[in-house]
């Protein structure tokens, strides 16, 4: 039988207006170890404090419902912000955390709630943390967008959706499994209910009088089937589509760079040449120089010694870990009308700064929300939003995914696959470099930095297969002897196509001759076959952005040629 430690029943939280959830309930049992999953700003964060208020003893802070605890035990909670000792003013966000996280596990807790864990952590620490929780007998409650943990970690996932809870007993594979499940069949039930709904509707709307001798009950279930038939179905098509700016050959070159602050070294003589599309991943400790490596190239703080030659098309788009000083008193529809009050996504698609926000999961009643109202994972993606409405041909992103939920990071993983220019990214969730980079810069420390032609899986099995010292075998080999020399930072395994990149050559030869004949189709069409003045105007202007598009195909057609497959 099942030992419950929290029992959960009705709750109701209401924030003025907004009903974050109402009547849900939900049972956390000894050896749980249960995710909390649902968009920004519905109510995660609120719900575990909510749960920790009432196991401290404080006065309620929920509408009605009823929490209950089993007596006696010992609960340790870890919020996103927290206050650390003073003590450790000299340690890093990252090193703070994984003391604390260290110092929760060896008191030996029955319970432990924890709202967003690997945010901030490096990813060697994210893997303790992962392996530690794995082994422990230790009872969980969190909140976390690390889909990779989730997968490892979970036994079973509660999502927080429709102000209602959605129980799955599974990890996160499970749950996408059987949540795609639940949302087709909730959508078949509400088209149906609308279809009888037009019935009953048309019934109601009769005379008064006829109505009053049919049945009350008819009446009553008429209600219902209101409320069902305008459930809202779920759209899970949302995608971001934006053009980036042109990009020539020449992107950036860092040319014998080298960076210390003291004693730690940053760069130590790097020198490296980016190439047109590339799609670069940073990983590395806390403190190794990851975040300051994106200073250099922005120009933001300078080297020692050497330079970074920027090419002269370039656009850069910046995502700061810290995030934008938002101004307080102004609403998030302003935020961006201050930038442009329509946006252009290419091929001469426009969008209004309301209809760009939908994009970003902000409903039309939320852009006018005031930004100080907005959780810390909303104003994230409004400066996500910020970053790309400018259109830039060169995204450098420190650490998107903190503080983003899952539905956001798909949305991001998308646009980031398909996005026509460069590309560099620091983080530690694993599951968002898997599927956006192609290669890796690894940082060692003391300016020694490893190139992996790679995502982060093949990274870990790599490092697996060559680090074992701990296994004893006497034939160990350094890791970096596979992957990169410290001063010319060029891989000795030769540069192979990647499974996108064979994926993108191959649209690219299907796409090639289509845009041939549409320019040879436009040139008919301009010698004099067009007499209209408008459709002259028209078809002259598709073709200066037919040329621009067949050059910039060419000559990505004729880069992943010459890589060998």
């Amino acid at each position: 039988m099942p030992i419950p430690y929290l029992l959960v029943e009705d709750l109701k939280k209401t924030i003025g207006d907004k009903t974050l959830f109402s009547n849900i309930s939900f049972a956390v049992n000894k050896g749980e170890k249960i995710a909390l999953i649902a968009r920004n700003g519905i109510g995660k964060s609120t719900l575990l404090n909510i749960l920790m208020d009432d196991f401290m003893g404080k006065s309620h802070d929920f509408d009605s419902g009823k929490i209950t605890w089993r007596r006696d035990l010992k609960v340790h909670y870890l919020p996103q912000q927290i206050d650390y000792p003073t003590e450790w003013a000299t340690l890093s966000g990252g090193q703070k955390k994984k003391r604390l996280l260290d110092r929760v596990l060896d008191d030996e807790p029955d319970m432990i709630i924890m709202d967003e864990p690997t945010n901030h952590l490096d990813l060697s620490t994210v893997v303790w943390l992962e392996q530690q929780l794995c082994k422990s007998q230790v009872t969980l409650l969190m909140v976390t967008h690390d889909r990779y943990f989730l997968d490892c970690v979970c036994t079973d996932i509660l999502e927080l959706d429709q102000r209602q809870i959605f129980s799955y007993h599974g990890n996160y594979s499970y749950y996408l499994e059987k949540r795609a499940e639940r949302i087709e069949q909730q959508n078949a039930e509400t088209a149906k209910a609308r279809n009888l709904y037009r019935t009953e509707l048309d019934w109601m709307r009769r005379m008064p009088q006829a109505r009053a001798h049919k049945a009350q009950y008819r009446i009553d279930n008429f209600y219902e089937l209101e409320k069902r038939a305008k459930r809202t179905i779920e759209d899970d098509s949302v995608r971001l589509t934006m053009r980036s700016g042109y990009i020539g050959n020449k992107i950036f070159e860092g040319k014998d760079v080298c960076k210390a602050f003291g004693e730690q070294v940053i760069l130590n003589h790097f020198s490296y040449v980016f190439s047109r599309y590339e799609k670069l991943g940073i990983i590395g400790n806390n403190g190794t120089g990851k975040s300051t490596f994106l200073r250099l190239l922005l120009g933001e703080i300078q080297p020692d010694s050497g330079y970074f030659d920027v090419g002269s098309t370039v656009r850069f788009g910046y995502y700061r870990q810290t995030g934008l000083p938002f101004a307080s008193g102004k609403k998030v529809i302003d935020l961006v009308r201050d930038v442009a009050e329509t946006i252009d996504l290419g091929n001469g698609e426009r969008l209004t700064a309301g209809q760009f926000l939908q994009h970003f999961l902000f409903t039309p009643s939320q852009q006018y929300d005031y930004i100080d109202k907005l959780s810390g994972g909303e104003k994230q993606r409004l400066h996500l939003c910020m970053v790309l409405m400018r259109n830039p041909n060169f995204l450098i992103l420190d650490e998107p995914t903190n503080d983003l939920d899952i539905q956001t990071l798909q949305v991001l993983e998308e646009y980031l696959m398909n996005f026509h220019g460069c590309l560099i990214v620091v983080s530690h969730d694993r599951y968002f470099m898997d599927k956006v980079v192609d290669h890796l810069f690894v940082f060692r420390g003391q300016g020694t930095i490893d190139d992996f032609p790679g995502n982060y899986t093949q990274f870990r099995a790599s490092e697996q297969s060559t680090n074992i010292e701990q296994s004893g075998i006497s034939n160990h080999k350094s890791s970096t002897t596979n992957l990169k020399s410290k001063t010319t930072y060029q891989s000795s395994h030769p540069r192979r196509l990647t499974f996108r990149e064979k994926q993108e050559l191959a649209q690219l030869e299907q796409q090639l001759p289509q845009l041939e004949q549409e320019k040879r189709d436009l040139e008919t069409a301009l010698s004099g076959v067009l007499t209209v003045q408008d459709e002259i105007i028209r078809a002259s202007a598709r073709y200066q952005q037919l040329m621009a598009e067949l050059d910039a195909a060419e000559l990505r057609w004729l880069e992943l040629n010459e890589i060998p497959s």
